[in-house]
């Protein structure tokens, strides 16, 4: 049997993205969105970081250019798309996202769509 990682944490923030999803619809942009998804998580009292960049180290420099929508209680990196689809590019940067921060789960979920499907993304350490 597999063990799914972060199993009611990730089920709970997947019930905050359909709720969001459900009462603005697909029409709004990132900002909307992230900020909706904000509001829930200060009124649940769940611990979050929100568009904080995480550098990557090449021999004893730090590159920048990795900003995560959300890091949710130090678990599980969040990227919030509105877009047509999610493409394999958006998995390739969750995977950089999660291989800079560290993190085993990452969720991508795109707005846009007409029914939310959040995808879970695993980094094997």
């Amino acid at each position: 049997m597999v063990e799914i990682l972060y199993k009611e944490f990730s089920y709970k923030i997947n019930g905050i993205l359909f709720d969001i999803h459900n009462k603005l619809g697909r029409f709004c942009n990132h900002k909307q969105y992230c900020d909706a998804f904000e509001v829930i998580l200060k009124k649940e009292k769940i611990n979050y970081k929100r568009e904080i960049e995480i550098p990557i180290e090449f021999e004893g420099i730090k590159l920048t250019g990795n900003i995560l929508d959300f890091l949710i209680d130090d678990k599980i990196v969040l990227d919030i798309k509105c877009k047509k689809e999610i493409t394999t590019k958006d998995y390739v940067q969750m995977k950089r996202y999660l291989k800079a921060s560290n993190r085993e789960l990452g969720i991508i979920v795109n707005f846009s769509e007409t029914t939310l499907k959040p995808k879970r993304i695993l980094n094997k350490k």
